[in-house]
């Protein structure tokens, strides 16, 4: 059974729905998950003066904060977060800069990642963030795991090989959950051959 860390960031609650939608799909797939969040950094003055914000946070304070244990645990990563100008969000960055110790003793290495985003507009930054993250897990040793066009979904839901990137405010619809749930259910499937 692959072991699958879904880690998200999420202001509004976008990259939260997808992040659920690919944990459903990976567990359908036969894989144990862990559907984590990495931590907010905000200050509370800043999330509490957006009621989106506050609102999300509430709603998802269930949901474990992602730790280097979890890292060294999971076989496979799924990471889901916003773009911020062109790149990962700075919680996301965060959390990514406590993985040091773990990269250095290679242990995040040889796992199978994929990465999903979203952003206000079409294209503001959707690739750019995908391929950033990206080119972090490289420098991990881990293998990408894109959903590429190896799925008709992939193209109805708005045609990004590289990741699933939603445009906020957009409706999640059938398309949508199919593209998200190829994409987790290909990671798995991957990270479990990957894993021997």
């Amino acid at each position: 059974m692959t072991k699958l860390a879904v880690i998200y960031y999420s202001t509004y609650g976008t990259n939260y729905q997808m992040a659920e939608i690919a944990a459903d799909a990976a567990r359908a797939a036969g894989a144990e998950v862990r559907l984590l969040k990495v931590a907010e950094t905000a200050p509370e003055a800043v999330v509490n003066s957006q009621d989106a914000w506050k609102a999300l946070v509430e709603k998802t304070a269930h949901i474990p904060v992602a730790t280097p244990e979890d890292m060294e645990w999971a076989d496979a990563y799924l990471f889901s977060a916003p773009t911020r100008f062109g790149g990962a969000p700075s919680q996301m960055r965060a959390f990514i800069d406590t993985l040091g110790g773990l990269w250095f003793a290679g242990k995040l290495a040889n796992k199978g990642v994929s990465v999903m985003t979203s952003s206000q507009s079409p294209h503001a930054g959707q690739e750019a963030t995908t391929l950033g993250l990206y080119t972090t897990f490289m420098h991990w040793g881990c293998i990408i795991v894109a959903p590429g066009f190896t799925d008709e979904s992939v193209a109805k839901a708005g045609g990004n090989p590289y990741g699933y990137a939603h445009t906020q405010g957009a409706e999640f619809t059938a398309d949508v959950t199919a593209a998200i749930g190829h994409q987790a259910r290909r990671l798995v499937e991957i990270s479990g051959k990957i894993r021997g």
